[in-house]
C-alpha cells in the first residue's frame, strides 16, 4: 500500500499538515470509489492509483502554487492587514474535484483563500458539494457553469488539469476570466507537447514558464506545470 503521509511529504506538505491532509484524502478517495462507476470521475477505483496518479500528481504542483499565492498576496498589501483580501482561485472543468479538492484541503487553514470548483455536469456538482461536506472544507463553493459563462476577471488563479488542450477558444476563455496580475497553472505532462501546444497560441500567450513537477510513485513519467501570467 501507498504510504500517503509519505507521499504528500515529498510534495512539500508542511510536516504538521501532512497528517490531517492524509486523512481529508483518505475520506475523498472512499467517497470518489464508491461514486466513481456512476459518475465516471476517474478512470480508477483502486486505492493507491488514485493516491498516486490523482491525490499526490493534484498536489505536486503545491509549493509552486503557494508561492503564486504569496506573490499576490505581496502585491496585493502584503502583511498588512488592512489591505488584505481574499483571493479566489478556481478549478476550471474540476469533474471530481481534482485538483482542486486537494489543493482546498492543503490550503484550508488559510483564511483569506477560497476555493471555486467550476463544473458542467449537475451530477457531478452534486458530488463535489457532497466532498467538501465531509472533508470540511468551508473554503470551497461549487459553481455548476461552464467555462464561457463565468464572468469576466473572476479569479485570482485558475488551475486545471486533465482539461481540454489549450486551443485558442479556451485560452480566450480563460484569459477572460482571470484578474490582471493573476495566473493560469496547467497540469500538462511531457514538455515536448507542450511546446507543440504553447506555439499554437503564441499570438495569445508569447510568454509562459513550464515548471517540471515531482509525483512520488510517478518519476518515470514526466510531468510539468504551465504557469501563465496575465
Amino acid at each position: 500500500m501507498v504510504d500517503l503521509i509519505e507521499g504528500l511529504k515529498k510534495c512539500g506538505i508542511e510536516e504538521e499538515k501532512a497528517s490531517g491532509l492524509a486523512q481529508k484524502m483518505e475520506a475523498y478517495i472512499k467517497e470518489i470509489v464508491l461514486f466513481n462507476s456512476a459518475y465516471n470521475l476517474t478512470n480508477t477505483s483502486d486505492r493507491d492509483e488514485l493516491v498516486v496518479r490523482h491525490i499526490l500528481d493534484s498536489l505536486a504542483a503545491y509549493k509552486a502554487i503557494k508561492k503564486i499565492i504569496e506573490e499576490q498576496k505581496a502585491s496585493a498589501g502584503g502583511e498588512n492587514k488592512e489591505f488584505a483580501k481574499t483571493l479566489v482561485l478556481a478549478d476550471i472543468g474540476s469533474g471530481g474535484g481534482l485538483p482542486g479538492i486537494p489543493l482546498a484541503a492543503a490550503f484550508l487553514e488559510e483564511a483569506d483563500l477560497r476555493f471555486e470548483l467550476v463544473e458542467r455536469m449537475e451530477k457531478r456538482c452534486a458530488f463535489l458539494e457532497n466532498c467538501a461536506a465531509i472533508l470540511g472544507l468551508k473554503n470551497v463553493s461549487v459553481i455548476n457553469s461552464e467555462a464561457e459563462r463565468v464572468e469576466a476577471e473572476a479569479y485570482d488563479l485558475i488551475t486545471f488539469r486533465a482539461f481540454r488542450p489549450l486551443d485558442k477558444k479556451m485560452t480566450k476563455t480563460l484569459l477572460r476570466i482571470v484578474k490582471e496580475g493573476g495566473a493560469l497553472c496547467a497540469y500538462k505532462a511531457k514538455a515536448e507537447n507542450i511546446r507543440e501546444e504553447m506555439s499554437g497560441i503564441a499570438a495569445l500567450v508569447p510568454n509562459y514558464e513550464t515548471l517540471p513537477l515531482f509525483v512520488p510513485g510517478l518519476e518515470n513519467s514526466e510531468r510539468n506545470l504551465v504557469i501563465i501570467k496575465k
